[in-house]
């Protein structure tokens, strides 16, 4: 099954571009069996700072979108009326 080192994904062979590289990074993949790459990759060897990291490499770039700041001030916002609710009724 081919497997990109770069990514850390499997690819199905129909997923590939028709060059035979890979659809996120663009590096040739090569096939390889399921025990040659378990042999190699296991989660002892897996970099995730440089999986979480994407494209660019850099993990501080990333910043949680607008909408998930603004559900977390609208919850508390809520909890805190709850609390206030609780108290008066």
């Amino acid at each position: 099954m081919p497997w990109c080192e770069e990514c850390a994904r499997y690819f199905a062979p129909s997923a590939m571009r028709s060059d035979g590289s890979c659809p996120s990074c663009g590096r040739s993949i090569e096939s390889q069996s399921p025990a040659g790459s378990a042999a190699r990759t296991t989660p002892r060897t897996l970099d995730l700072r440089r999986l979480a990291a994407g494209v660019d490499g850099n993990p501080d770039d990333e910043k949680a979108p607008w909408h998930f700041k603004l559900l977390v001030v609208l919850l508390a916002l809520y909890l805190g009326w709850r609390v206030i609710d609780l108290f008066l009724g």
